[in-house]
């Protein structure tokens, strides 16, 4: 398997299974072993997303974003430039799994704090050239910084995938045992959420600029 260096800028893809991109995000590499890749990233990385995603954030209409989902089973979409805000991320990806763990980091008094972590459902990772694919089935965890309080976000945008063919019955099995299977991590603090003191004290490297696409 192709490793990384720290530091280097890769990029997250997310593709559809027509092999079509549905948005791609650059990342730095915190880390990279045998265990999981690490990534960051920080206002003003380079992304596109489809371009529904982009008008829905900009007008804060999150009913566009169901249109998004109609154009995605459609095999109709385009991408928009854009670029990441407000937050430092830092994203911890195990290639079999079927869920990525985020940290989620906001100005504070001068420096930051953990907001919140966030764990996003998608496909296991395909690493390639540039970075890594993955496909993001919708449905997320968010989870307090001290871990002990959580809730599901988006499953109305869920359900609606898998009624348009996007989530496959494959595929909700396979979120129903990492649902499962984070739940037991947090419980457990295993994974990333058993170094959860040294996550929350992360801060991205000043020496390091936004990272771009290729």
């Amino acid at each position: 398997m192709r490793s990384f260096e720290t530091g280097q800028t890769v990029v997250r893809r997310d593709v559809h299974r027509s092999g079509r991109v549905w948005s791609e995000q650059a990342l730095r590499v915190v880390a990279d072993t045998g265990e999981a890749l690490v990534t960051a990233c920080a206002p003003g990385a380079e992304a596109r997303w489809p371009a529904l995603y982009v008008k829905a954030r900009a007008d804060g209409d999150r009913s566009v974003r169901t249109e998004a989902f109609e154009a995605m089973a459609a095999g109709e979409w385009d991408l928009a430039d854009s670029r990441w805000e407000e937050t430092e991320l830092l994203l911890w990806k195990s290639p079999d799994l079927w869920f990525s763990v985020n940290a989620f980091f906001v100005p504070s008094g001068g420096g930051r704090r953990l907001r919140n972590w966030y764990v996003n459902f998608e496909h296991p990772t395909v690493r390639t050239a540039k970075g890594f694919d993955t496909f993001d089935l919708a449905v997320d965890l968010v989870v307090d910084p001290d871990l002990s309080r959580w809730r599901w976000k988006d499953e109305d945008e869920y359900a609606h995938g898998r009624r348009l063919g996007i989530v496959s019955e494959a595929e909700h099995r396979a979120v129903d045992a990492a649902r499962t299977q984070v739940l037991a991590m947090i419980e457990e603090r295993s994974g990333p959420f058993g170094d959860a003191d040294a996550w929350a004290g992360w801060r991205w490297d000043p020496a390091w600029p936004a990272p771009r696409l290729p």
